[in-house]
């Protein structure tokens, strides 16, 4: 199911005692029509039914709705327009249907020349994003689409039914049914959530992947380094941000809490040296694993917004 934008949802400070530069997101962002010029475009993608499959902790799909509440007081530092696209449901559980329809979505979003930006939802959303740009550029790439993944789980998972662990293995069965490479990075692996088999099918996928304690402030020239490697070939990337990449104590309310992580400022470090090395190569990002109902103050509510700022802003230097 399909609803258009909630504007109840945008709501925040208004500073009218200041004559300029005192916007927020709730005053910029409006409802997306077919004629827009090229901007940024909101997606939501309401479901956990593959973090319930995943034995993960049920709310995500409650997830977009909340997170867009964080965005919405936000001050407004960004360059494009900016567009709510609406939402999408998994109904009756068919998360096959929903991959479909969010895979049209993100391809129409794209020929329109819009920025997608997917939040969600469990990180079964991952596989409808690849898709949708997969196709989008079916007759006009000329080298491999990278997935740039900061996650504490690989979601290689071989399971039966699709689900938040297996997104990324379906996305390498598609590329090696479409004959096409599978270029995946996931940084901020956790040794300890992740099983011998799964490190083993990374390896046997040729993932580049750099665990959790690869990346501290004194680690980032390798972790760089790593994503100049990975992203130089690329015809274009998608990026996806697995909220529980964070430590507990900053991103509390997630399906599957990190008893480690990864800090939030060598996260947005390394987002934005992907940014700066990919350019206009970079096409596409998702939010994933927000649950509302496990959040403290919406404290991980506002991470998340904070890191689609991040991904959204004019580029500019890192302080790290």
């Amino acid at each position: 199911m399909y609803e258009t934008m909630k504007t109840d949802l945008w709501q925040g400070r208004v500073d009218d005692h200041e004559s300029k530069g005192t916007l927020r997101w709730h005053q910029q962002v409006r409802p997306i029509e077919l004629e827009d010029q090229p901007g940024i475009a909101l997606l939501g993608i309401c479901c956990d039914t593959g973090v319930v499959r995943n034995q993960g902790r049920s709310g995500a799909q409650r997830g977009p709705n909340e997170i867009r509440k964080a965005m919405a007081n936000q001050a407004w530092h960004l360059d494009r327009p900016l567009y709510d696209a609406g939402n999408l449901h998994c109904d009756d559980n068919n998360l096959s249907q929903l991959s479909e329809d969010q895979a049209d979505q993100v391809q129409q979003l794209l020929q329109r020349n819009h920025f997608p930006l997917l939040i969600g939802g469990g990180h079964e959303i991952a596989y409808g994003s690849f898709l949708g740009l997969s196709r989008f550029l079916a007759t006009r790439r000329s080298g491999p689409i990278g997935i740039l993944n900061f996650d504490a789980h690989f979601d290689l998972r071989q399971d039966k039914q699709a689900s938040s662990g297996t997104p990324f293995r379906q996305i390498a069965e598609l590329c090696a049914r479409n004959e096409q490479p599978f270029h995946y990075c996931c940084l901020g692996v956790s040794e300890t959530s992740n099983t011998q088999a799964l490190f083993q099918r990374a390896e046997q996928l040729g993932v580049s992947y750099l665990r959790d304690d690869q990346l501290s402030e004194l680690q980032l020239p390798a972790a760089r380094a790593l994503l100049d490697s990975f992203i130089a070939p690329l015809s274009a990337l998608y990026i996806s941000i697995d909220l529980d990449v964070l430590p507990a104590a900053v991103a509390p309310g997630v399906s599957a809490p990190a008893a480690g992580g990864v800090p939030l400022m060598i996260v947005e470090a390394l987002i934005d040296h992907a940014r700066k090395q990919a350019g206009d190569r970079l096409r596409l990002a998702d939010i994933a694993e927000y649950n509302p109902n496990h959040d403290r103050d919406s404290q991980t509510a506002k991470v998340a917004a904070r890191i689609a700022h991040r991904l959204l802003r004019p580029l500019r230097e890192s302080p790290l």
